[in-house]
């Protein structure tokens, strides 16, 4: 089995070095290739390409912007490999991944599977807490970090696994964005194929750099959730409304302090006060911890809202997801 690494990339190229430096210290014998797919930058790392070209095996493409799902799904179709691993270029791959992989599917086959992320110590303080708050039990129920406690396991597309057979049948990602990465599990799943986690199959993920690009991100999870559950209504969890809950009850909390019932801010202080003492002790870092207190408000502020106006306009309204929020869908 030969595999082909995806890796679209948009104005990234100090990123694709580390990306690529990181396969280059890789423990797999196997040959492997590598996609880059340039998604119509201005900053090219077509020159990086070139620079690891003689010690990987990589082909570079060039296209005009259409998004990170068309472009996964342009390199996927350009792939010479039977099982196609896609990563986003912010993504630096610990030495064991492909052998861990590899032995996970030899071990059990199956068509799909994604894998946790961490952060490695040189990783920004604030980079830090925001991978703690997307991969603590106490944040997202542990999911992105290597939780198996859910009914299926929806692969998150900065690190993922898909049997070529699995993207001809299933055509690979839609043109939402975020939400591409579910949607396509859930197809997969109606189609007949399996999902799971390989949890040692973990990658360091930069994620967002500061606080701003990471309420945007946030903010788009939560309105892309509705549309999901629109489009399919079988796989909608009470858990994706729990966030919207934590905004709302937060500022009921403080309207009820005004009558002397203090009750319910009680507990969103012990909340995080969890968070700032399991955040701490984890990173060895009174700093991070504090970091993490703003971006598990950040990460629950902008879900949490965007969920409520995406419910609202696509749910209630019924209107179409296209023209409620056209900057989540692509061009293709």
């Amino acid at each position: 089995m030969m595999f082909s690494i995806i890796i679209p990339v948009f104005n990234r190229p100090e990123e694709v070095e580390e990306l690529l430096e990181s396969l280059t210290l890789s423990t797999y014998k196997e040959i492997f290739e590598i996609v880059i797919v340039e998604d119509g930058s201005t900053l090219s790392c077509k020159n990086v390409a070139e620079k690891y070209g003689s010690s990987l095996d990589i082909s570079y493409y060039f296209k005009s912007n259409s998004g990170p799902g068309d472009s996964r799904n342009y390199g996927m179709k350009r792939a010479r490999g039977d099982y196609l691993i896609i990563f986003d270029s912010d993504c630096i791959i610990p030495r064991q991944y492909l052998t861990e992989v590899d032995n996970a599917l030899k071990t059990s086959f199956v068509d799909c599977f994604g894998g946790p992320d961490k952060a490695l110590d040189s990783f920004s303080d604030i980079q830090k807490a925001i991978n703690f708050t997307m991969t603590s039990f106490l944040t997202t129920g542990g999911i992105r970090g290597g939780s198996e406690k859910i009914g299926k396991f929806q692969p998150r597309s900065f690190n993922m696994g898909l049997s070529k057979r699995a993207f001809d049948a299933s055509q690979g990602f839609g043109n939402i964005h975020p939400g591409e990465d579910p949607d396509l599990s859930i197809r997969l799943w109606n189609l007949g194929f399996e999902t799971r986690l390989f949890s040692k199959a973990y990658v360091y993920h930069k994620r967002r750099i500061d606080w701003e690009k990471f309420s945007i991100q946030v903010s788009k999870f939560g309105k892309a959730r509705p549309i999901l559950n629109s489009w399919y209504p079988k796989y909608s969890k009470i858990t994706f409304f729990f966030p919207s809950v934590f905004i709302i009850g937060f500022f009921l909390s403080v309207i009820l302090l005004l009558f002397n019932f203090d009750f319910l801010l009680q507990l969103y202080f012990i909340y995080f006060l969890l968070i700032f003492i399991i955040s701490s002790y984890q990173n060895k870092s009174i700093k991070i911890g504090y970091f993490s207190l703003i971006a598990v408000w950040k990460q629950f502020f902008g879900y949490g809202i965007g969920f409520i106006i995406s419910y609202y306009k696509v749910i209630i309204l019924k209107q179409k997801p296209q023209n409620a929020f056209p900057e989540l869908f692509f061009k293709i």
